[in-house]
This record gives C-alpha cells, structure tokens and sequence, in this order.
C-alpha cells in the first residue's frame, strides 16, 4: 500500500481521503480548520501540521482546495508541494480551477521534474461520501496510468480526458451543464408545483421522460422528492451559491477566451450572482428556485429574519 499526503480536508476532501484510508493506505492529512481536521481524524486520516511533514516519503499526493488562487499558493508557496515533492511523487489536483491555473501547475511541476494530473471530480458531497466521484485525468499517458490506481478507490468512473489540462476543461464545461440542468429543474419543478401537479408524480414523469437529468435525480428543489436534495434541509448546501458561482464563472471565462457563445451559462451565473447578492452565497445552489416562484417564496425554504 501507498503512503499519500493529502492537502485539504474540507467536505469533499475529507470523505475522498477516508476511501484511501479504507483501501489500505497511508493518509497524511493537512487543513488549517480545526473543525475539519477533528472531522478528518475520524475518519482515519492522520494529520500533520504542514504540507513538508504530509509529502516526506508520499507516493501521491493530491490537493482539495477551493479556487485557482489557493491552489496556487499551496503549490508555489515557499513552503509549498514543489517546494518539498520528491522527485517520485505523483501530483494530483483535483480542485476546479482555470485552465490556466491547471497549465500553470503542469508547467511548474516539468521544470522541476515532477509528474502532475488535473484530476477534477464530479458528484458532490454525496459522492464523495460514497465513493462515487467520476474523476477526470489530464496530463502524460504515463502519469495517467499511476494515477487511476489512486483515484481509483474513491470513484465509480475513472476517464482518461488526454493531455495536461484536458481533465480541468472536461471539468468546466460539465459543470457549466448541471448549473444550467439545474435552472431548468427549478423552473420546471416550480411551473409544475403552481399548476397544482403533485410533486412526485411529476417527478416520475419527468425520471420518465425527456426532462430528465442528474439535477433532476439527484437535487430536486421541492422537500420530500429526494431524499439527497437540499431542499430536505432548509436549502443548506450540498454544493454551495458560492462554489457553483465560482465555476461557472470560471467555465465563462473559458467560453470569452475561446470565443464560444454561452448565453444559457451566463444567465445561470447571473442567477448564482443574485444569490452572493441576497447573502445566499452559503446556501445550495439549487436555490436558485425561487427566481422561477411567482412572490419570491419557495417551499422548503425560510428566509432569515429580517434586522
């Protein structure tokens, strides 16, 4: 078994983690949050106190971190992974970031003679917990081989997506599809709920029929549906406002630099923006339901008191 240094123990990180545990290896943990390294713990992880102590001897070491510009400074921080990776270590991020920042992060670990793969998963909170993530690889065919024996345990579907950085874009652009699936899901749920359709009929109609999608399986925006759904739980995140504005910010800005048209994309942002502006942002991101709602209201949700 593998001895593998893992930065970032948050809601995904965490529970990805612990299935390497379960598989027999060694997982050396680092997170700044108590909160999350008590968690982590738990779960079997062994926690060290810096990304230095979590890398000396590792096989792998992957990376779970909120945005391009953490990622970044965990990889090139003084005291960072290329500072302290040996030169045997497999590199794998599996944070959504920006080509770029996925480019970046290739190019930094060739110069220093390291391997690296963008690694980015799909499947939330509950996949993870799961063990269900479908993982998306890019970077060398060498790399890629070493690296689906890792992810391996933690995934239903591992996809080989080619090159460096061919694993992020897979990433990007699938988001940017659920984040529109889901406006359709809260406009329809709701245009469904104000014809006076019962919930779970119409949810069988449309598992049934062309409507049909992830969202619509996994997050239905109407309590007492789906039981994965946050709309069980007062809209509390599963996949937070916040995170899904990031990403598909992220997959508009990749559409301005290749010149591609998105304007469905744009007007699920615009959605999410509207979110971040209520102070929504921690709230899940199939909130966005309540935009389709004639006065604003959503069942399954209570608004904060006003001060």
């Amino acid at each position: 078994m593998s001895t593998i240094a893992w930065i970032g123990l948050g809601h995904m990180g965490a529970p990805m983690a612990a299935h390497l545990v379960s598989a027999g290896h060694t997982v050396r943990g680092v997170d700044p949050v108590p909160a999350a390294r008590d968690a982590a713990a738990a779960r079997g992880i062994q926690l060290v106190d810096s990304v230095a102590e979590a890398l000396q001897g590792a096989d792998a070491c992957l990376t779970s971190l909120p945005g391009p510009a953490q990622v970044r400074e965990v990889y090139g921080a003084q005291d960072g992974v290329f500072a302290h990776a040996a030169a045997g270590t497999l590199l794998l991020d599996t944070s959504t970031v920006d080509v770029g920042t996925s480019r970046w992060c290739h190019d930094e670990a060739a110069a220093r003679g390291l391997a690296f793969v963008d690694a980015p998963i799909s499947g939330g909170t509950a996949g993870a917990e799961a063990g269900t993530l479908a993982v998306m690889l890019g970077g060398h065919p060498d790399h890629l081989v070493r690296a689906r024996t890792v992810v391996e345990p933690m995934a239903r579907a591992v996809i080989d997506c080619g090159e460096a950085t061919s694993g992020i874009a897979a990433k990007l652009a699938n988001n940017m599809m659920l984040f529109i699936s889901v406006m359709a899901m809260s406009e329809g749920s709701q245009l469904a709920e104000h014809l006076g359709l019962d919930p779970h009929v119409f949810w069988q109609v449309v598992d049934a029929s062309s409507g049909q999608s992830w969202a619509q399986r996994t997050w239905y925006p109407v309590p007492g549906v789906v039981p994965t759904a946050a709309a069980n739980h007062d809209f509390d995140a599963t996949f937070s406002a916040d995170l899904a504005r990031k990403d598909c910010g992220l997959a508009v800005q990749a559409g301005e630099a290749t010149g591609v048209h998105l304007p469905a994309a744009r007007l699920a942002l615009s959605q999410l923006q509207q979110l971040a502006a209520e102070g929504l942002g921690g709230k899940d991101c199939t909130l966005v339901a309540k935009f389709a709602s004639p006065d604003g209201t959503l069942r399954g949700y209570t608004p904060a008191p006003r001060e």
